[in-house]
């Protein structure tokens, strides 16, 4: 763990966006890339998290930089396959499987679930059908390509952002409706843990995993900023 050789932060509007510096010098990422942000504002949480650094810097303290270093280093080259990782995940959507038993579980994912799926449809060609079976149930095509075209449409961070919601919602349309600011991230969250959230009110709650699901949500709504 590096120490803290830095005192002042700043951000700097250039050609390109804005940028951060550290002591006059630029910030880069760890490949020495320039670290740039399109907004001042995601320059500025950037910066936020490198100023909130005390003694030693703690990249797990530093989400926003971290998702901004792969913005920058690894997005602009894997574009293809991102979109390409996107499409997939809409083909087995979390939102799409649901339970034949116990009925109050199912009628419960149908309830919170199959509205964000209508909305998806009827706003982005998005337009999934849903199973209670165990096997991969295929989707159409025209929805799997309005997903891949919604994809291709972003910008390296917000196509970042977005496939990082996606793996951590295990859904591509939560992670969707999360970066249009449709559903706010605590919401989607809880859509994404919805069977989980049955079972514990069933069997009750595990120390580790609401600590795990704690910290991971800490770090969704920190990320959400960058939108």
């Amino acid at each position: 763990m590096a120490k803290r050789f830095y005192k002042l932060v700043d951000t700097q509007k250039i050609d390109l966006g804005f940028q951060i510096t550290l002591d006059g010098r630029v910030l880069k990422t760890q490949g020495k890339k320039q670290l740039l942000c399109r907004t001042e504002k995601q320059a500025q949480i950037v910066a936020a998290e490198w100023d909130a650094q005390i003694d030693e810097i703690k990249p797990e303290e530093m989400p926003c930089t971290r998702l901004m270093n792969v913005a920058c280093e690894m997005t602009p080259a894997n574009r293809p396959e991102l979109i390409a990782e996107f499409r997939k995940y809409c083909e087995t959507d979390l939102l799409c499987y649901r339970t034949a038993e116990p009925r109050d579980l199912t009628e419960r994912q149908e309830t919170e679930w199959q509205p964000v799926l209508d909305w998806v449809a009827g706003l982005y060609g998005i337009a999934l059908a849903v199973t209670d079976g165990l096997t991969a149930l295929p989707q159409p095509e025209s929805s799997l390509n309005a997903g891949a075209n919604f994809a291709t449409d972003l910008d390296d961070v917000a196509l970042t952002l977005l496939l990082h919601f996606t793996a951590s919602f295990g859904s591509a349309i939560l992670a969707l409706a999360v970066l249009t600011e449709h559903l706010s991230v605590d919401r989607a969250f809880s859509l994404s843990k919805l069977d989980e959230i049955f079972q514990n009110e069933r069997w009750g709650e595990d120390d580790e995993a609401i600590a795990n699901n704690a910290a991971l949500l800490r770090e969704l709504e920190a990320l959400s900023k960058l939108i």
